[in-house]
């Protein structure tokens, strides 16, 4: 086993463990006390979490004014990538138009990160996400990585990798309807197949400009304008994207009725621009997690 701290004083704005991995961004995260959604984020100071990527198991708190870290690997590379523990939160806020809303979610989760997802998991984490509560997602990949990911074995627990596109490509539609995914389970197998057969990459979606990527993602099957910005957002980095869901469709007719376009495309581009366009999809994730608590 690997051990290590990060102090939290060191990264530029903070950072607030629970609300980044609690906030409905990433279901790839668990608690070891099972507890994942269920208590207010005073109570879940000091609770170890964990995840697993490409084989290496990475546990972490917050406590002390330290972010601690078991693994077996060393976890402090892997903690600053899927953390974006480098972003520097200060400037970013400052970059943020005045807006008493925006406010009021970044001082009530100050130190809350963009994650950076591994592609696969999110990509079938949101398309799952249509029509369904964080925790019922959660409790979706969570499923999915019990029954088709490969088991590793770290400090006397067992613990599940998330399956590889191969594994959900070969499991039959009966498979994944088992496991509560519904009418989205035909969407998960069919883009696992997409993937594993190489008919379509990630790298058909990175270093394109914004709109094309998003347009570009939609290649997966499930994948429509809105999934395929969570995945720009929280897999690729493309942090000005704006996901319009439930919450932020109802921010914008709540706090921003300007402005509603008529179109996804369009309300895209005014709500960006109401956000501060280059850290816009930060400024989402804050109104999300604000307006949902």
């Amino acid at each position: 086993m690997e051990t290590g701290s990060i102090p939290v004083a060191d990264l530029p704005g903070g950072f607030d463990l629970q609300a980044t991995v609690e906030s409905g961004q990433s279901y790839l995260w668990r608690r070891e006390d099972g507890r994942m959604y269920e208590t207010a984020r005073a109570y879940g100071g000091g609770a170890w979490y964990y995840t697993v990527v490409e084989g290496e198991v990475v546990r972490a708190r917050q406590r002390d004014g330290l972010l601690e870290w078991e693994s077996t690997t060393d976890a402090e590379p892997l903690l600053f990538s899927l953390l974006r523990l480098d972003d520097d939160l200060d400037a970013i806020v400052d970059a943020t138009p005045d807006d008493p809303l925006v406010e009021e979610a970044y001082e009530a989760y100050r130190g809350m990160r963009i994650v950076r997802d591994p592609f696969f998991p999110c990509l079938v984490s949101f398309i799952c996400s249509a029509q369904m509560r964080v925790d019922r997602i959660y409790g979706m990949q969570t499923a999915l990585a019990r029954e088709f990911g490969d088991e590793i074995e770290f400090d006397g627990k067992t613990y599940r990798d998330f399956p590889t596109p191969e594994r959900l490509a070969a499991a039959t539609e009966a498979d994944l309807r088992d496991l509560n995914l519904g009418y989205r389970a035909p969407y998960v197998r069919k883009t696992a197949e997409l993937i594993a057969s190489g008919e379509a990459s990630p790298n058909d979606v990175r270093g394109r400009a914004y709109e094309d990527a998003r347009d570009a993602a939609k290649v997966f099957v499930g994948v429509g304008d809105k999934v395929a910005d969570c995945v720009l957002l929280f897999s690729l980095g493309y942090l000005q994207a704006v996901p319009l869901d439930t919450w932020i469709r109802g921010a914008i007719e709540d706090h921003y009725p300007h402005c509603e376009r008529g179109s996804y495309a369009k309300t895209s581009r005014a709500i960006r621009e109401q956000f501060g366009d280059e850290y816009a999809g930060y400024t989402q994730t804050y109104v999300f997690h604000y307006l949902r608590n």
